[in-house]
C-alpha cells in the first residue's frame, strides 16, 4: 500500500517561505516518482512541480517558476517543495502524489499520470 504523508503547511504573510515535505516508505520511494499539486477553494487541482526518478530533471508550473524548488532526499525517502516569495494566490491545499516510474525518466506533470495521493497540507498566504 502506498502512503504519502505531507507536512510543512501553515499560515504565512506574503513574501515568506515554507518548505513542504512528502515522506513515504523506502519501497514506495524506489518504485514511484513524486510530484506536487495544489487545489485552491473553488478551483480545480493543478500541477505545481515534479521531479524525475533520477532527480536529474524537474518541471514547474509557470506560476511558480523561479519561486518554488522541488528536491529529493533519497536517504530519507522524502521529496520537498521549497516555496519562496509566497503570494496570496499560492493559498491552497497542497498534495503530494506518486506516479509509476516512466521509461524515459522525465518529470510527470499531468494529474492523470499519478495513481496515489496524500491527504494534503494547507498553505495560506495573507496579504
Amino acid at each position: 500500500q502506498v502512503h504519502l504523508e505531507e507536512s510543512g503547511g501553515g499560515l504565512v504573510q506574503a513574501g515568506a517561505s515554507l518548505r513542504l515535505s512528502c515522506a513515504t516508505s523506502e519501497r514506495t520511494y524506489a518504485s514511484y516518482v513524486l510530484g506536487w499539486f495544489r487545489q485552491a477553494p473553488g478551483k480545480e487541482r493543478e500541477f505545481v512541480a515534479a521531479i524525475s526518478w533520477s532527480g536529474v530533471s524537474t518541471s514547474y508550473a509557470d506560476s511558480v517558476k523561479g519561486r518554488f524548488t522541488i528536491s529529493a532526499d533519497n536517504a530519507k525517502n522524502t521529496v520537498y517543495l521549497q516555496m519562496n516569495n509566497l503570494k496570496p494566490e499560492d493559498t491552497a491545499a497542497y498534495y503530494c502524489a506518486a506516479a509509476a516510474i516512466p521509461v524515459d525518466d522525465v518529470p510527470k506533470s499531468y494529474e492523470y499520470d499519478y495513481e496515489y495521493w496524500g491527504q494534503g497540507t494547507q498553505v495560506t498566504v495573507s496579504s
